[in-house]
């Protein structure tokens, strides 16, 4: 495949996101039907709606690109480029009213991240970012926070609801939530990520994720200054830190993360 112009997928995925971004602040305070309510989660008939508008719009640009999406896949999603898709990461948030949820898209080359966009359809502020480039909110460079102290960060956690995972994480909750200013548990990956790459998070810490979570959310925070800290968990599953490069070491996360 030839070199993909980083520019014109931004741009692409830009307008694919603000789309997605227009059909959830829509339907926000109509009716959603659920395709799947599991115990801790669910699945929206518009998530799969808002995944197929984006790969249309992506697909109109680059037909030759595969789409690994939250709510599927199309073509060989181990090829050379890929996007990776959240179409709405927070559907729990937003389907109970919550104005926290937004749309995640990321080209990857080779599997690591060279594009990254998410939009917030609430505060209509939309995070862009291409390899070696600086981070944008709405056209305007972001950085990381500059604290180093953790009685002066607030800190984001997220986890599932397993039982090894609820052993694993809230013994570290508790301990955190001790150290540092605030705690908060916000239930948008994407949007805690963006938080950090902008300042108003210091660090974010999740022990069980998935890539269409964070593929987007991750250049975002390395490209306004941050640490993306990741490792390999069961089943597809990915453990990481996102911080403002001061902080991971002091949070003491290694049996989190192992």
């Amino acid at each position: 495949m030839k070199k993909i112009q980083l520019k014109s997928a931004l741009a692409v995925a830009v307008q694919a996101a603000r789309a997605a971004g227009k059909v959830m602040h829509a339907n926000w305070h109509k009716p959603k039907r659920v395709n799947c309510a599991e115990a801790h989660d669910i699945k929206l008939e518009l998530d799969v709606r808002c995944q197929a508008l984006i790969e249309k719009i992506l697909a109109a640009a680059f037909p030759q690109i595969p789409v690994l999406g939250e709510e599927g896949s199309t073509g060989d999603v181990n090829a050379e480029y890929r996007w990776v898709i959240d179409p709405i990461d927070g559907t729990v948030n937003y389907f109970f009213g919550m104005p926290h949820a937004a749309v995640s898209i990321a080209l990857e080359h080779q599997q690591k991240s060279v594009v990254g966009v998410i939009y917030d359809p609430f505060t209509d502020e939309i995070w862009t970012t291409t390899q070696g480039q600086p981070t944008r909110r709405n056209g305007k460079i972001v950085r990381v926070s500059n604290r180093s102290e953790l009685n002066d960060c607030v800190v984001a956690m997220g986890f599932s609801k397993s039982k090894d995972n609820l052993q694993k994480s809230l013994p570290h909750l508790i301990r955190i939530s001790k150290q540092v200013k605030k705690i908060r548990i916000m239930g948008s990956a994407a949007l805690e990520l963006v938080y950090v790459a902008s300042g108003r998070l210091d660090a974010y810490i999740e022990r069980t994720i998935n890539l269409w979570d964070v593929a987007a959310g991750s250049l975002l925070v390395e490209n306004a200054g941050g640490e993306f800290y990741v490792r390999p968990a069961p089943n597809g599953k990915l453990r990481m830190c996102a911080d403002n490069g001061k902080l991971r070491r002091k949070l003491q996360l290694g049996s989190l993360l192992k």
